[in-house]
């Protein structure tokens, strides 16, 4: 696996005012540790390993010219193209993708 930069992503609106808001409370020194943190990383952990498990497989038929540019982009963020393609359906069907419709 390559290294990434995971401090080299762009920020939706809401994320950047929580990313902001952490920004100002370290400055100020206003941070506590939740109680049992142990407990909490674990259940963290086991909440993100579910929500990203690969558990049905597809098949899908595109055009060669859009498996080309999908596989050039995935490349460029350093991503295997399917990796890349499953994240894209995700962010669509997570709803952080704003639809533009022609009129």
């Amino acid at each position: 696996m390559k290294d990434r930069d995971v401090f080299n992503i762009k920020l939706d609106i809401e994320e950047a005012e929580i990313a902001k808001a952490i920004d100002r409370a370290v400055d100020q020194d206003q941070l506590k540790s939740v109680p049992d943190l142990a407990a909490q990383m674990t259940r963290a952990k086991r909440a993100a390993t579910n929500t990203l498990r690969k558990d049905e497989r597809i098949t899908l038929r595109i055009s060669s010219g859009d498996l080309d540019r999908l596989k050039q982009k995935a490349a460029y963020k350093g991503l295997p193209y399917q990796t890349f393609i499953a994240s894209i359906l995700h962010e669509y069907a997570a709803g952080h993708v704003i639809e533009v419709h022609s009129s």
